[in-house]
Order: C-alpha cells, then sequence, then structure tokens
C-alpha cells in the first residue's frame, strides 16, 4: 500500500512531497505536473550538448557546413540542442551518433551558463568528452568531421569560446569532478568564459 505524505515547509511557500523510508522501502509520492511550477516570468535555459571526443591527443571536431547559419567555415566540437523526451545524455549520444556515426561511452566534464544578452533567455551548455569511440566516421548536413591534434587547434578559424572549453576538457580525466562555468559578451561584443573555481 502506497501513502501520500504533505509538507509545508515554510508558510506561504509552495507544499513540497517528500519519500519517506518505510519497512518494505521507499513510499511512493506523487508530484503533478502543476506542482513544477513553470513560469515564463523567469530566466529560461535553452539545453544543449557540446562532445569533445578524443582520440589521445587528438580530438574530433567539426567544420562548419558553408550554409550553416551559425559557425560556417569554423571548427567546433561536437552537439546541438536536446529534444523533448531526452536526457542531456542521451541528447549528447544522439548528436555524436547524428554528425559523426559513431558510438562512445561519453562522460560529463562541465556544465556552462550562456548568456547571449536576452534578458529572458540563455543556454544550458553541458560540455562531454569520451574516448575509444566505434564506427564509421562520416560526414553530416553540419559539416565534415575530422580529428585535429590538440596542438594545431590554435592555428585554425574557430568557435570563439572552442579554446577556453577545449583547454578545460584536455586537462580533465574521467572521474574529475565536473567545472561549472558562464560565458557572456563583453562591451565589445567580445565572448568572455569564467570558470567557477
Amino acid at each position: 500500500m502506497y501513502k501520500r505524505f504533505l509538507i509545508t515547509a515554510i508558510p506561504n511557500e509552495p507544499k513540497l512531497f517528500f519519500p519517506f523510508p518505510n519497512r518494505k522501502g521507499v513510499i511512493l509520492v506523487t508530484m503533478p505536473q502543476s506542482d513544477q511550477g513553470l513560469t515564463h516570468d523567469r530566466y529560461m535555459l535553452i539545453p544543449r550538448t557540446l562532445i569533445f571526443l578524443r582520440r589521445g591527443d587528438s580530438y574530433l571536431l567539426i567544420k562548419g557546413a558553408p550554409a550553416k547559419r551559425l559557425w560556417a567555415g569554423k571548427y567546433n566540437g561536437i552537439g546541438g540542442h536536446m529534444e523533448q523526451g531526452e536526457d542531456i545524455l542521451s541528447a549528447a549520444q544522439r548528436e555524436l551518433e547524428e554528425e559523426t556515426g559513431l558510438h562512445a561511452e561519453l562522460w560529463l566534464c562541465g556544465t556552462v551558463i550562456v548568456d547571449a544578452g536576452d534578458a529572458h533567455t540563455g543556454i544550458g551548455l553541458y560540455v562531454f568528452s569520451g574516448d575509444q569511440a566505434d564506427g564509421l566516421l562520416k560526414p553530416s548536413n553540419e559539416g565534415a568531421v575530422e580529428w585535429i591534434r590538440y596542438e594545431a587547434v590554435g592555428d585554425l578559424p574557430v568557435v570563439e569560446d572552442l579554446p577556453s572549453l577545449l583547454s578545460r576538457v584536455h586537462n580533465m580525466r574521467r572521474g574529475d569532478p565536473p567545472f561549472s562555468a558562464r560565458s557572456y559578451y563583453d562591451a565589445e561584443q567580445k565572448l568572455k568564459v569564467e570558470f567557477g573555481d
């Protein structure tokens, strides 16, 4: 038998549902969709993924297709938007397969809140890495993919925040705690990345 527990933590605050353990395990509690408190007057984030797949000291980067709306002709990590119904890891794995034809065990390196200048909406960027990819490498409509030596990245036309993010990922190992960062545009419209350590 399941019971529902209702706790009011603070007067005039939303009610919280909390699972209490019992002799048979955790009691199932419910939280209706309406209790998620979704409102459009709060700052919101659009979730995106960014993947730096590694092979030795090389990374798989994508050179944006000439007709691409954003970052045409520039190198970037693999990635894209999350779709409804996905968790963020599944979204990253799907983007990797769609853009490269490869599969890999990915791990979360960090998150970046991107302030693109909109007062209501920003980007929530989830940065992943992985290695030991399998599959057949293939291009996509997004652009051509190629393995680039880490030392050579500085000589390429790249998306503006790639050097900062790739440098951070390059010095990480699986199991390291994920970083937290924010990026924003300064008065001269230069993109700045700040890490929260």
